[in-house]
């Protein structure tokens, strides 16, 4: 059960992007279901999120998947996969301060290269979905709570006031007090 275990050694491996451990074992991220080579030069995750395989089909079999940075079976990550596994780290953090950086780190890729795949799979870029998520949950609020709009807007991912109601304004063509007036009439 040893070739499983995280060892002091694979650790750093893992910390040092030492190239001599690929292909000797693979690393899982448990909270990303995503699996490296130890040289992988992504964001290190911590110690306690590393779950070991001897295999890429072990990593497979167990739920993960390929990182798209270091490609640890030897073949590109589809980017249909990848855009999913984007848009559900998107819907997972939208309320949080989410750089196209952080969001790079969590689905191991580049800013660019996410960016890029982004836009050319979905038609949008990821800041554009990021926005369409909160400016979305901002709505839900509005419509069902009586939060000031102060606090809707915090809570949505968006704690510029002034910026949210010009982008809320664009997508719903209302302001958010508008929107809070013709969705509380309509539901009476």
């Amino acid at each position: 059960m040893t070739e499983h275990r995280l060892t002091a050694r694979r650790w750093q491996a893992i910390q040092q992007n030492d190239r001599q451990f690929d292909d000797v074992f693979w690393y899982g991220v448990t909270t990303t279901h995503i699996f490296c080579r130890p040289s992988c030069a992504s964001r290190l995750p911590k110690k306690d999120h590393i779950q070991i395989f001897t295999s890429p089909q072990e990593a497979i079999a167990a739920g993960f998947r390929p990182c798209k940075r270091c490609a640890p079976t030897g073949h590109p990550v589809n980017n249909q996969l990848w855009v999913t596994e984007i848009d559900q780290v998107l819907s997972a953090h939208f309320k949080e301060p989410l750089s196209m950086t952080t969001l790079a780190a969590y689905v191991h890729g580049s800013t660019s290269y996410l960016r890029h795949t982004y836009k050319q799979v979905t038609g949008i870029t990821p800041q554009q979905k990021l926005t369409e998520l909160r400016l979305t949950e901002a709505a839900r609020l509005l419509a069902s709570t009586s939060q000031s709009v102060n606090w809707i807007a915090a809570d949505a991912g968006l704690p510029n006031v002034p910026y949210f109601t010009t982008t809320f304004k664009t997508k719903f063509h209302a302001t958010p007090r508008q929107y809070r007036k013709e969705h509380q009439h309509a539901d009476r």
